[in-house]
């Protein structure tokens, strides 16, 4: 099992209570792979709707690496950065359960672009995905995408993984300790989805069209507040 823990817990011996947002141990790959077109499909069809607002995905990498650390997909991810949460993507939302996608036919990537990237989202096909499937919705460049989602990410901090990993407390525990070390995210601005297990996988922030924290519409996903929370460290 290749799940560590090291990049985030050199943050939290610096930062008492807190933690970055990057790894602190994250060199980009000098060779990215090419990642393959990601296109519609009857699946994911191509959907052209007005944006209301905005969802910043991130992910809980040491999760990620516990159920799916072997694959070849995950190397950099799991290979030794220490990640804690990585920046899964920015997605614009519309009124209602359902999003727009897949706007327009887009290339693949610059690899100068993707590597830049990396550090952030440490896959070149899921930054490939995340430009094709929600970028190209929001009349931008991919190079405008990224660096607004980027910066969004290395703003945010964390609350002490490792001690609420050992607290045993509920998904409510995490988002008021979450909002506590961000006085800009409302406990209201906050989803956590969990596995079938109840282990962490994701956060979803909610953002208005100015990209500013605010409440999350009802019914939009996430585990409720009295759900117990486990949080795998990784070792």
């Amino acid at each position: 099992m290749k799940a560590l823990w090291a990049g985030l817990g050199m943050v939290a011996a610096m930062l008492p209570g807190t933690a970055l947002a990057q790894a602190q141990m994250c060199v980009a790959p000098r060779k990215v792979e090419r990642p393959l077109p990601d296109l519609p499909s009857a699946k994911e069809p191509r959907r052209v709707l007005p944006i209301s607002s905005y969802t910043l995905a991130l992910t809980w990498a040491p999760g990620i690496c516990r159920a799916h650390g072997d694959s070849p997909a995950n190397a950099f991810r799991c290979g030794g950065a220490g990640f804690g949460f990585t920046l899964h993507g920015l997605w614009p939302d519309a009124p209602g359960k359902t999003w727009p996608q897949y706007c327009k036919a887009t290339p693949i990537l610059p690899p100068a672009l993707i590597r830049k990237t990396m550090c952030a989202t440490p896959s070149e096909q899921l930054i490939q995905h995340e430009w094709a499937k929600h970028g190209t919705c929001m009349k931008t460049t991919p190079e405008a995408y990224f660096r607004r989602s980027t910066a969004l990410y290395r703003q945010i901090r964390y609350p002490d993984m490792d001690a609420l990993s050992r607290s045993g407390g509920t998904v409510g525990d995490f988002k008021r300790a979450f909002a506590a070390a961000n006085r800009a995210i409302p406990v209201e601005a906050i989803r956590v989805t969990t596995n079938r297990e109840g282990w962490l996988d994701e956060l979803w922030l909610c953002l208005d069209t100015r990209f500013r924290y605010h409440r999350c519409e009802a019914g939009t996903g996430g585990a409720g507040d009295d759900a117990p929370l486990q949080i795998w460290r990784g070792r």
